[in-house]
């Protein structure tokens, strides 16, 4: 287990200090408007069950950031005792594995709507939406476990407290080193596994598949019609969104998975420890900045959002998460409208002069996967 002492540089402290205080106040207020308004002012589908899970799991991690954000504060000392220590531990890496989930859960949504549409039209439900989110949230639950049992508050030789991992707890009678050392290798590789790098294949391999499956769309389109421009346009809108979302993933995580797993290699590394020292706790804040991106880049993509932002979130959202038919016309409560006709929902947060393209995007995703 790497021994090594608490970071004392002053710079970095304030700038984790300054970064976590705006992260924390954006971040809990932003997925709140987003939970009361996907919770109780948009009809349930199935896009609005993945944002409601995914928004949950956002606002509990950001709810910690303050106690996160008082101990870099305290001069890296946790002050707040062993109950809100294993809390805070609980809750970021139940984010994390959850997050991981639902992006997954959500970009396969999004290709299966796209590879098989006909069988998506009958098995897509929301009932199927709840059970898929109900598995993560569990998956995620199990794999917290671990950091859970072995957090802890240990006191210091400099009269301070560190709140993390001690593996010594629970011996198995193997060893004191040979425990901490094939507990600390097995937790840092499963998190770099299970909720990262297996996470970012599937994301991947599902928007890799989905492209595809557009292209050879387009190409029999254009076999039968020359008048295709539309649907290049909002292929490319897509792509652009798909690049977003997976630079996003990276960039909030690789950096803390990349330091955990510097953590383990740098047992007897004196120039590995400080780099621990001083790169763990900012590749720690870039991780915790993915509860304010998640909701962002899925809610605020669309090309016309500066027209829609003047509106209220909650007919925002219900905009966002409006599902269509495979025959890509609109459902609402028994109105069936023309494919490329606007909801009546929808028309009220277009302004006059929004482009008819702008407008398509917001449905390029299941209005493309539908259409042959």
């Amino acid at each position: 287990m790497l021994n090594h002492s608490l970071n004392n540089d002053s710079r970095v402290n304030l700038l984790s200090v300054s970064v976590l205080g705006v992260v924390s106040a954006v971040g809990i207020s932003e997925n709140a408007l987003v939970l009361w308004a996907v919770g109780f002012h948009v009809r349930r589908t199935v896009s609005a069950v993945w944002v409601l899970n995914l928004a949950l799991s956002d606002f509990l991690a950001t709810l910690t950031l303050p106690l996160f954000t008082y101990y870099l504060y305290s001069s890296h000392s946790w002050e707040l005792g062993q109950a809100l220590c294993v809390a805070q531990s609980a809750i970021f890496f139940l984010n994390m594995f959850v997050s991981a989930f639902l992006l997954a859960a959500i970009s396969l949504d999004r290709y299966l709507m796209v590879s098989r549409p006909v069988w998506s039209q009958t098995r897509r439900s929301v009932g199927a939406a709840w059970a898929v989110s109900g598995l993560g949230w569990l998956w995620a639950g199990l794999n917290t476990l671990p950091y859970a049992v072995f957090r802890q508050v240990m006191p210091k030789a400099d009269n301070r407290t560190l709140c993390y991992h001690n593996f010594a707890l629970h011996p198995s009678g193997a060893g004191l080193d040979a425990d901490c050392r094939l507990r600390q290798t097995a937790t840092a590789l499963s998190k770099l596994l299970l909720a990262f790098l297996v996470p970012m294949a599937v994301i991947a391999g599902s928007y890799t598949g989905f492209a595809h499956s557009l292209r050879e769309r387009e190409r029999a389109r254009q076999r039968r019609s020359s008048s295709s421009s539309s649907y290049q346009t909002v292929s490319r809108q897509f792509s652009r969104m798909v690049a977003s979302v997976i630079a996003a993933f990276v960039l909030c995580w690789a950096p803390y998975h990349l330091f955990c797993m510097l953590e383990v290699a740098a047992q007897d590394w004196t120039l590995g420890v400080k780099l621990v020292e001083v790169g763990l706790p900012l590749a720690t804040i870039f991780s915790f900045l993915s509860p304010i991106l998640n909701p962002a880049i899925y809610a605020f993509s669309c090309p016309d959002f500066c027209n829609r932002i003047r509106h209220s979130l909650g007919a925002l959202l219900e905009a966002l998460v409006e599902e269509e038919s495979a025959g890509g016309s609109t459902h609402r409560k028994g109105t069936k409208l023309r494919r490329g006709t606007p909801s009546p929902n929808a028309s009220h947060l277009l302004s006059s002069n929004a482009s008819m393209n702008s407008y398509q995007f917001r449905h390029c995703q299941d209005r493309d996967s539908q259409e042959k």
